[in-house]
């Protein structure tokens, strides 16, 4: 069984702090498990109060509904999956969390080979902001957002290609 170790998360959290320094953009970013356990957790000098919590937020969403299903590569396409659904059971589903349900830009999945070994999740720019600086982060360490041997259906990829369309992000294709 594939792990992702507090060394690791540390590593890519200094590369996020590095990247957030060179935007002036104060975040928080928090790393966790497949089960949504946390693993690691920052918060830059100047971030706001509440970005350690939502980015945990973030991070534990990715991994619950990652672990549902293949349709929910990060908390873009789960934004937008819950906002044509039923926007509504969103909050519902934050409020049986005791907050912890939160989907915006900034977070994704962590993969080791075929196996889901956490996720990842920062706060503290606008979506656009946190998403620029975990892919940044993300490839600089080597995270793999998605498993090596992709199973993923052709109907489910269009259907999250189309979100990313909706989305604005085009160039971004699963």
């Amino acid at each position: 069984m594939a792990k992702l170790t507090a060394v690791e998360c540390r590593e890519f959290i200094k590369v996020v702090v590095e990247k957030a320094e060179e935007m002036d953009v104060p975040i928080s970013v928090a790393v966790v498990g497949p089960e949504g356990h946390l693993i690691a957790l920052e918060r830059m000098d100047n971030a706001g109060f509440i970005t350690p919590d939502t980015a945990k937020s973030k991070a534990f969403t990715v991994a619950a509904f990652r672990s549902m299903s293949p349709r929910f590569p990060d908390g873009l396409v789960i934004q937008q999956w819950f906002k044509e659904r039923n926007p509504q059971m969103m909050i519902n589903a934050s409020v049986f969390t005791g907050g912890q349900i939160v989907a915006s830009g900034g977070c994704a999945p962590v993969f080791k080979g075929d196996e889901m070994v956490g996720a990842y999740g920062i706060s503290g720019g606008t979506s656009d902001q946190d998403e620029v600086i975990a892919r940044y982060a993300r490839a600089k360490v080597g995270w793999a957002h998605k498993a090596e041997n992709d199973t993923t259906s052709d109907e489910v990829k269009q259907h999250i290609n189309e979100i990313y369309s909706k989305v604005g992000l085009k160039d971004r294709p699963l």
